[in-house]
């Protein structure tokens, strides 16, 4: 078997995603054989179109598990050596699409102290890379490691902010990362995000943006976590340093969020308690010999998964679909590029791997999202698409 593919995906685990038929023009419902017999070429990727025309509706399925495991039981359709090597802009071939269909993209920001202290730094630079450095120093000095021991909503956390108010500091970002409630946004169009292999979209006039590698859960319409995936939340930090009522231009451009590789289903082999001690780490290389390396470590995120959730869905909201869930990085690039003081941003051309031994590796490209095709293939395709099919 192809070292690529042990790389890619996780051996032993039930992954479920999507991929683009061209016999078909259009999505199909998959599932993983990760655990294939002995002698055989490579893991079989089988078509549950037929089973379920949509990845939404297999997981809100309560025998989705036994659902996939038989599934794999019968002949594969593509093997996972000839997807990942296909050009996923060729829509003649076949190859990996985002895994997630209908569920709505939500994503948690400031869940970390660490990137919280840089939400700040950005607000008080005003967007400004040639700032940040010194009001990264002044951050520091006020804050110092007051917010890492602090659990957001508790009466500690509450006393901080009366210090910080106390000394003109408090802000938007504190209110989310200190307070009784987290940020939820929508951060992306449903069927907008790009799957592993795409290119990942930032402007060409932004001077300041970076990845962000997070684990995505991903939910039922009944607020029950069935699933997780890598994400990039692609972000632009002079934008969002601005003001944070730009998040919605910061976040959510063409080709601004990535999902992948595939989902992996919960069962007896990934837990969420396993998912609370996830590593991700990040990985940029660029063109011009530039590498950057980081990690996301899960066990520091000040909220559990179930606040986050739970802010999510609830009687206050409901996703008939469900939805995915980005939960948020530990990770804020500081590493100057270009020019000292200037901080991390991209470059056309960086190749960014976000990988987590428990869900794969999620593997993307920058480009200028002014150079990236349209977005065409919305629920209105879709719809279109399966009757076309006959599912």
């Amino acid at each position: 078997m192809s070292p690529g593919v042990t790389e890619v995906l996780p051996a032993g685990a039930l992954l479920v995603g999507r991929v683009w038929d061209p016999s078909t023009r259009g999505p199909r419902v998959v599932v993983v054989d990760t655990a294939p017999p002995p002698g055989t070429a490579g893991w079989g990727v089988h078509d549950l179109t037929d089973v379920d025309p949509t990845v939404a509706g297999l997981l809100e399925r309560d025998d989705r598990l036994a659902v996939a495991r038989d599934a794999v039981r019968g002949t594969a359709r593509w093997w996972t050596t000839d997807l990942l090597a296909a050009p996923v802009d060729d829509a003649g071939a076949a190859h990996l699409l985002a895994p997630v269909d209908l569920q709505v993209v939500k994503a948690c920001g400031v869940t970390f102290a660490d990137s919280l202290a840089e939400r700040v730094i950005e607000e008080r630079a005003g967007g400004d890379p040639a700032r940040a450095a010194e009001v990264r120093a002044d951050v520091a000095d006020v804050l110092g490691g007051t917010l890492s021991s602090v659990r957001p909503g508790s009466a500690e956390a509450g006393r901080v902010k009366e210090v910080l108010q106390a000394r003109g500091w408090w802000s938007q970002y504190l209110e989310v990362g200190l307070g009784p409630d987290p940020e939820v946004f929508t951060k992306a169009p449903v069927l907008a995000s790009v799957g592993h292999g795409a290119a990942v979209g930032v402007p060409a006039w932004s001077r300041w943006n970076n990845p962000e590698p997070e684990l995505v859960l991903v939910v039922t319409s009944r607020g029950e976590v069935v699933g997780a995936t890598l994400g990039n939340d692609v972000n632009l930090r002079d934008v969002e340093g601005r003001s944070a009522l730009l998040l919605g231009r910061a976040k959510d451009a063409n080709a601004s969020s990535a999902l992948g590789p595939f989902v992996r289903l919960l069962d007896d082999s990934l837990t969420l308690d396993a998912l609370r001690a996830a590593e991700i780490d990040l990985e940029v290389r660029g063109g011009d010999g530039f590498v950057l390396h980081g990690r996301n470590s899960l066990t520091r995120i000040s909220r559990p998964f179930e606040e986050l959730v739970a802010a999510t869905v609830g009687p206050h909201h409901q996703y008939p679909d469900g939805f995915v869930l980005y939960t948020g990085t530990l990770f804020a690039p500081t590493t100057d590029r270009d020019e000292p003081g200037q901080g991390f941003t991209h470059h056309v051309g960086d190749v960014v791997r976000i990988s987590c031994p428990l869900l794969g590796t999620l593997e993307n490209t920058v480009a200028a999202t002014e150079d990236l095709p349209p977005w065409t293939f919305g629920v209105g395709e879709l719809l279109s698409y399966l009757r076309r099919a006959g599912t």
